[in-house]
């Protein structure tokens, strides 16, 4: 006979988290992107708990992502992946559990993403249950319920006025028209407006935004203004470090609605500051004549759902026309894509953990992105974003196409040679760019 953990079933019931599209009523106090990180930690933290209580075999069926994304987010996880089927969300939810009876599972409990509270003892008393009735369910203290399990296939979900105070009520009705038993696990709660956010945690500042965008900058005026509207959105933080600037980039900053600290200069120091103050779990270095894609938010959040990565960048593009300078953003995404060696102006992103491990820029005087770069190579996975930031051609259009670029390869080869920054540093002051770090 069976063990009894391969006669059930454990079925996480949730999606993919985008977004926009995730936790719809918690965005206008998280904003997209703080609902999707908060579907997403929810989910990784239902997962756990069914994973670590070792009670039977972990299904999650999901909605929203592809299979693609689901394996890249969840890789490596002990849980057998399905998409839900098709029909309301009562069909959806029956037709996971029937689909595992009919697998041969005699006990199938089904779970929400959303349920903080849920604990490995929950998963034995529902299981439990099940030996002497028919149902069990997880009351939410909304009217709704946050578990619920059978042993036998149960029309309890039709015609329920999903999103209302009378779920429960009514599955409840249908099983005793049905002659089915149940039974009621305590109350708990799921995580659905922001009252039920600051019950959870009520210590913890809900209003904390998910991104931060630091943008260095020195003597930035006509371009200051432009990198910051960009990036302004509910849940994103955006800073402006200035170095000492002669004309009006902090007042055009602060105008546009940044928050402007002022330091000494020097791109590194600068941008270690700007993230040292930020409050985002996610940092974004932006340069202050990039131009980031219009859903730069969401194809970051995308790139980060890979545990496995350490650091995303966009792709690398300039205002400039013609072939000589195709052929060179052509290269740059070679040197990206393939030596794992992105620049700064491809507007760097990563989780703030992993940018204070691998010890955030080193403070040389210059290729501080390539130092990063080479850093964080060792804690994970550098992957481009599909999109494109484009960046200014002023370098290139002031001293040259091809001086400016001979002169970036060069410094960027002597750097990882292990020549001192300090010596090369003369190099990059030969350029017009080295005029605005000096």
């Amino acid at each position: 006979m069976p063990p009894p953990s391969a006669q059930r079933r454990l079925i996480m019931f949730g999606r993919y988290p985008r977004p926009g599209k995730t936790k719809t009523r918690l965005i206008p106090l998280l904003g997209t992107l703080g609902a999707a990180e908060l579907q997403r930690e929810l989910a990784e933290r239902t997962l756990a708990t069914m994973t670590r209580a070792g009670l039977a075999p972990v299904e999650f069926a999901y909605t929203d992502g592809t299979p693609a994304q689901m394996r890249r987010w969840l890789a490596g996880r002990p849980v057998d992946l399905y998409s839900q089927e098709e029909g309301d969300l009562g069909r959806r939810m029956q037709n996971a559990l029937e689909n595992a009876l009919a697998r041969g599972a005699r006990q199938a409990v089904l779970v929400g993403t959303d349920v903080p509270g849920l604990a490995a003892s929950h998963l034995v008393q529902a299981f439990a249950a099940l030996d002497s009735h028919d149902l069990v369910f997880g009351p939410s203290r909304d009217g709704g319920y946050w578990l619920v399990g059978t042993r036998r296939p149960a029309g309890v979900f039709d015609g329920i006025p999903w999103g209302t105070g009378r779920v429960l009520d009514q599955s409840l009705d249908l099983a005793r028209r049905q002659g089915m038993s149940a039974v009621l696990l305590s109350p708990l709660d799921d995580m659905d407006t922001p009252e039920d956010l600051r019950a959870w945690r009520p210590d913890y500042d809900w209003r904390r935004p998910c991104l931060s965008v630091v943008i260095p900058a020195l003597n930035e005026a006509p371009h200051i203004a432009a990198a910051v509207e960009q990036t302004l959105q509910p849940g994103v933080e955006t800073i402006v470090v200035d170095g000492g600037s002669r004309d009006l980039t902090p007042m055009l900053a602060r105008r546009a609605g940044a928050e402007v600290l002022v330091t000494p200069p020097g791109r590194a120091v600068q941008q270690n500051v700007g993230a040292a103050k930020a409050r985002g779990r996610v940092l974004l270095f932006l340069h202050a004549d990039t131009r980031l894609p219009a859903d730069f938010d969401l194809q970051l959040f995308e790139v980060l759902m890979d545990p496995r990565v350490a650091m995303g960048a966009f792709q690398f593009k300039t205002d400039l026309q013609g072939w000589t300078m195709r052929w060179i953003e052509g290269a740059a995404r070679l040197r990206a894509r393939w030596l794992k060696l992105p620049y700064g102006d491809q507007a760097l992103f990563m989780r703030r953990s992993r940018f204070w491990q691998a010890g955030g820029f080193p403070e040389v005087p210059i290729a501080e992105d390539l130092f990063l770069a080479r850093n964080m190579a060792g804690l994970g996975r550098i992957v481009l974003a599909p999109g494109t930031a484009i960046t200014s051609g002023r370098r290139w259009r002031q001293l040259g196409i091809v001086r400016t670029t001979l002169l970036n390869y060069l410094i960027a080869a002597g750097c990882l040679a292990g020549f001192d920054p300090k010596r090369l540093a003369p190099l990059y002051r030969l350029g017009p760019h080295g005029r605005r770090r000096r």
